[in-house]
């Protein structure tokens, strides 16, 4: 099957997490991608991951989640020979992923007025903090800043624990699904108008949307979301994180016969002729003697043969599990996500026609690894490679 994105050239000038996640997630979809990097090269090549050694040789873990797939050339933009190449990828390419602020654009004459300039067709796809046309617009932004600053961090936790920032980089790998959605679009536009566009992703708004219902209810209601630790979002008493004699329990029992199903595993259907359980308004109004009730039950048995009990049963419910843990369920090994992108890497999470991912099989680059290869495909000759290396300009 046809790969959607085959035949589309993506340049990759981006670092870190967010900016080289969207241009995998296209790769994956089929794209070309050459990722452009500093003569250093990506600073997450060092860093991330728990394996110094992988870091210290410029292929950290983290660097090789998003980094497979791609072809890797080391430009220095600072110096004009270097833009020169950057402009002919440009010219041959159909998107540009990046994640620079405006400022640096500005100074390397390479805003979207620019690469538009160069390449009318071209995709700009910009990623930063806080999106163009703002006060904020050139200030650094990084995952854990942006879940600082959006309200996210002040959801999380407890009164007693204070805010907690998410154990993994939730608000990257988000915006670099946005970014990857937003230039498909993009490209679906074009393919109807002929013209290229800027599209312009906002970290900042990709938390606001991971926080839509709570947002829309601040904003309907007027009441300030308060940090609620397990309880289920829905509010619904007979939801949440319940510890259980070994491990805990996650119960998202919201419906009324979710409500029943529930009170019937757990040999308790005298709950459903209790005034103070028997309807949704009273559960609300004893809430405590119902969540106290619950944990009374849940203790005589483990976490694993409630949630045995529970799917059994029709109720929403799953063990909490640790990540080794739940890479071994069925629906991952089955579907198998944490292997099925390119050169073996994680994937994305859906599939089309049944095909989970229409990636390549390419390792991550070295740094540098296509600088000929791709110098040579956009025409220079063995000679002005030799001379662009000699300047500096590439490695």
């Amino acid at each position: 099957m046809t790969a959607p994105l085959d035949g589309i050239r993506v340049i990759d000038w981006t670092h870190v997490l967010a900016g080289p996640a969207c241009s995998y997630y296209l790769g994956l979809l089929g794209a070309e991608v050459i990722k452009v990097e500093s003569l250093k090269g990506d600073a997450m090549r060092h860093r991330g991951g728990t394996d110094a050694a992988l870091a210290a040789a410029g292929m950290s873990t983290a660097y090789q989640t998003q980094g497979a797939g791609k072809q890797s050339i080391a430009l220095d933009l600072e110096v004009n020979q270097g833009r020169e190449v950057f402009h002919r990828l440009l010219t041959s390419a159909d998107v540009l992923v990046e994640n620079h602020r405006p400022s640096t654009l500005a100074r390397l004459d390479l805003t979207e007025a620019h690469t538009r300039a160069i390449n009318p067709r071209l995709i700009h796809c910009a990623m930063t903090g806080y999106g163009r046309g703002n006060a904020m617009a050139d200030v650094p932004a990084y995952d854990v800043n942006i879940q600082a600053i959006s309200g996210l961090m002040a959801l999380t936790g407890t009164d007693e624990s204070g805010p907690i920032r998410t154990g993994a980089p939730i608000i990257d790998y988000a915006t670099g699904l946005a970014g990857a959605l937003a230039v498909t679009s993009a490209l679906m536009q074009r393919h109807a108008t002929g013209e290229g566009a800027f599209v312009d992703v906002s970290m900042l708004e990709t938390a606001f949307s991971l926080m839509s219902s709570t947002i829309a209810d601040y904003r309907m209601t007027g009441k300030l979301p308060e940090p609620r630790g397990n309880a289920a979002n829905s509010r619904s008493p007979s939801s949440g994180i319940f510890p259980c004699l070994s491990g805990h329990i996650s119960l998202g029992v919201n419906e009324e016969v979710q409500f029943q199903r529930l009170a019937n595993a757990v040999g308790r259907s005298d709950w459903l002729d209790n005034p103070d359980f028997a309807d949704p308004v009273s559960r609300d109004r004893n809430q405590g003697a119902l969540s106290d009730a619950l944990v009374g039950v849940l203790a005589h048995r483990t976490a694993e043969e409630w949630e045995q009990i529970f799917v059994a049963a029709d109720v929403p419910a799953s063990r909490l599990r640790t990540l080794p843990e739940a890479l071994e369920m069925a629906p991952a090994t089955t579907r198998a996500f944490v292997t099925r992108g390119t050169a073996g890497n994680v994937g994305l999470p859906f599939a089309i026609g049944g095909d989970a991912s229409p990636g390549t099989a390419n390792a991550p680059p070295a740094l540098g690894a296509d600088t000929t290869k791709v110098l040579r495909a956009l025409g220079y000759c063995e000679g002005e490679v030799k001379s662009l290396r000699a300047a500096g300009a590439v490695v």
